[in-house]
């Protein structure tokens, strides 16, 4: 009896005292960590990364920040040891917590240090994008593409658009959730209702969504170096069989031979009228009313349109499916749907790039002479302006460099006999009333 209350007590004892080493190890994590985080905000790295030695040694789970803060650190004192540490550790220890992220700072450190080849960046650079490319940042994603693209342009150029298809749905989501949040505070901002960290942030939301832009930008210009019609016709009609239900492929499919003009080849029709097939969706109605209007039945294409529009339920959607309608009309009537799209999605900068290059295209012919031509450009600019105001990803930039060129000189101005700041009507179909410059 006595041997059971003996082994009893000493279980207990056992018990309570790994218990009490246990707490006691979880105080001094916290108190590391705070310690840590303390010395981290004023900036007492060489204090912080001796605690941060300690917590990764004997506290590495306690929180992801550990690793966050850590990184930075090593940024900062140029620690290559620490920060691989960090990153492997935080790998080990958080796998599920923002991982995507980690490789792609990671990959920025080794670039900035040159501590790998390109070989290795770009395979660090592959976990990430497999992850989650929306957590890249934006010059990785550009560098992942670039390395797809040298890698496999001539050997699998399929592999090449799939990528750029996965990269840019990636960035198209973070330049719409940056579209709203931008809409969002200029509305505040115009009311007069915003406060400081509402504008800081608004400056952000605003620089993020114009790199953003730069990369789709520059991911457009080299894909269309591989992208060409003579080359995505024999692909698509090779794989088709294989892929007539696959919704995804035929979305893809249609798309880039739409935005590379290849729609007058038999094939379009096919994958249009397969994508609708299989998936029904507002999108694939709309490029069949675009094979119906080719086909000459405009009342079908029309009516088309219609059920596809009436469809779609996202707004943004709503603008973009009005927008692709604009662009295939004329005058006024382009203007006009231009503007419909812009009831759904306020802060769509390609609806006003699309009004601005309408005008572009009507200088010669809404104006009687040198100056009145150029004004025509001003109103073009305007609209670039504007696009760039509200939607800072869109591209604008190059739009508006070259408007900036064409307005009317201060010499042309002075010949005319008006002032600058006057009110200029341009005539013919734009009918608006601009400021010269």
């Amino acid at each position: 009896m006595m041997k059971k209350i003996t082994y009893l007590l000493t279980g207990m004892f056992l018990f309570v005292a790994v218990n009490v080493v246990k707490a006691q190890a979880s105080q001094e994590c916290n108190i590391k960590y705070n310690l840590f985080k303390g010395n981290y905000v004023t900036k007492k790295y060489a204090e912080a990364k001796v605690d941060l030695e300690y917590l990764l040694t004997n506290c590495s789970k306690l929180s992801v920040n550990i690793y966050k803060l850590g990184a930075k650190i090593a940024n900062r004192t140029n620690d290559h040891t620490l920060a691989k540490k960090i990153y492997e550790g935080r790998l080990v220890n958080f796998p599920n917590k923002g991982a995507a992220k980690a490789h792609s700072e990671y990959a920025k450190y080794l670039i900035k240090h040159k501590l790998a080849s390109s070989d290795e960046v770009f395979l660090i650079l592959e976990k990430a994008y497999k992850i989650s490319p929306k957590e890249m940042s934006v010059k990785n994603i550009f560098r992942y593409f670039t390395g797809i693209t040298e890698k496999y342009k001539d050997t699998d150029p399929q592999k090449v658009f799939d990528t750029y298809d996965d990269v840019i749905e990636s960035v198209q989501e973070k330049l719409d959730d940056y579209n709203v949040k931008i809409a969002k505070l200029q509305a505040k901002e115009e009311a007069g209702t915003i406060d400081s960290k509402e504008k800081k942030r608004l400056k952000a939301y605003t620089i993020n969504s114009g790199s953003l832009g730069k990369v789709e930008g520059g991911l457009d210009a080299m894909i269309s170096e591989i992208a060409t019609c003579e080359r995505l016709i024999p692909i698509y009609k090779r794989d088709f069989d294989a892929n007539k239900t696959n919704g995804v492929w035929l979305k893809r499919s249609v798309s880039r031979m739409y935005n590379k003009g290849c729609q007058t080849d038999p094939l379009f029709e096919t994958l249009a009228k397969a994508y609708a097939d299989a998936t029904q969706s507002a999108d694939a109605f709309n490029f069949i009313a675009g094979v119906l209007d080719n086909n000459g039945d405009k009342k079908g294409a029309a009516q088309m349109r219609k059920k596809a529009f009436d469809l779609e339920t996202d707004p943004l959607k709503k603008a973009r499916l009005k927008l692709r309608e604009a662009q295939g009309a004329r005058g006024s009537r382009a203007r006009a749907l231009a503007y419909e799209a812009l009831k759904y999605n306020p802060n769509m900068g390609k609806a006003y790039l699309y009004i601005a290059s309408l005008y572009q295209k009507s200088a010669n012919s809404c104006g009687s002479d040198e100056f009145e031509k150029r004004m025509v450009y001003v109103a073009a600019l305007n609209k670039a302006l504007k696009a760039k105001r509200v939607d800072p990803g869109c591209g604008a930039g190059r739009y508006i460099s070259s408007y900036k060129k064409l307005v009317p000189s201060k010499k042309l101005i002075f010949q005319k006999g008006v002032s600058s700041g006057m009110s200029h009507k341009i005539g013919c179909w734009i009918g608006e009333t601009v400021r010269i410059p």
